[in-house]
């Protein structure tokens, strides 16, 4: 298994209210090899937030796959802005993606019954 982080830098205050739009169920769910998304938000940060979106994937061709599609596409597609109101500018600073193969992992043991 593989996990895909985004690392967004955004200007603080932003990375509460971004972080649903990440998790909203959609196309991504339906891909081949895709197992989950979460968005967490690094905490304890003075000058910027940071939104880390953790994609988990089977294999790393399911998320090419992901990247290339046209669900992709259309779920980073910029909203249309009204020719009557000013551009809206972009919370993001930056991003950084980060591809790392999951090496081990553990679980948390079932509780036993009284």
């Amino acid at each position: 298994m593989y996990v895909v982080t985004n690392r967004i830098k955004m200007k603080k205050g932003f990375a509460e209210k971004m972080a649903p739009n990440f998790t909203r169920p959609g196309a991504l769910q339906e891909m081949e090899g895709f197992v989950k998304v979460e968005a967490t938000i690094t905490q304890n940060l003075e000058e910027h937030d940071e939104l880390n979106v953790n994609m988990y994937w089977e294999n790393l061709e399911s998320f090419e796959a992901w990247k290339s599609s046209d669900a992709f596409k259309q779920s980073h597609k910029r909203p249309e802005e009204n020719s009557n109101e000013p551009p809206k500018e972009s919370p993001m600073l930056g991003s950084e993606l980060v591809i790392a193969k999951v090496a081990s992992t553990i679980e948390a043991t079932p509780k036993k019954q009284a």
